[in-house]
């Protein structure tokens, strides 16, 4: 029963929750990556470079089995073993954005809490007059 309620406290934290919502949010922001690489980084990268689509390049390993069409799908769906450098090319696309993404966040909330750190705190508002006379009234009462 201890450990049940140990178990309970432990993934009510703050920290528990905010991880499970970070990991929610990575996993869709990698999503969105992913499109962008796919859908709008390699087919302008493969333009320039020369109409090349990089997802379909690769390498194979050992004999094609008779029947079986040269696409990367196919071959692995036969179990042939392949080389697959442009899926790769892809992926490493992917991470090179992802993690300027999330420098370019870092380095904004630290700016920005460096900027509110450097924020002078407010001057507290006076008080409004009726407070001030019921304060002149208390001090003038305690006097003998």
């Amino acid at each position: 029963m201890k450990l049940l309620h140990e178990f309970r406290e432990f993934a009510v934290k703050g920290n528990v929750v905010d991880l499970a919502v970070g990991v929610i949010i990575g996993a869709a922001f990698a999503k969105i990556v992913d499109s962008l690489v796919g859908d709008l980084v390699m087919p302008l990268v493969s333009r320039i470079v020369g109409k090349l689509d990089f997802s379909s390049k690769f390498i194979v390993l050992s004999d094609i089995p008779p029947g079986t069409a040269m696409t990367l799908d196919a071959l692995k769906k036969a179990g042939v073993p392949v080389f697959a450098w442009g899926s790769f090319v892809t992926v490493a696309v992917n991470f090179l954005i992802l993690a300027f993404i999330i420098f370019l966040m870092v380095k904004q909330i630290n700016r920005l809490r460096r900027q509110h750190a450097n924020t002078p705190a407010a001057e507290p508002a006076p008080p409004p007059e009726d407070v001030l006379l019921l304060r002149e009234i208390r001090d003038s009462l305690r006097r003998p």
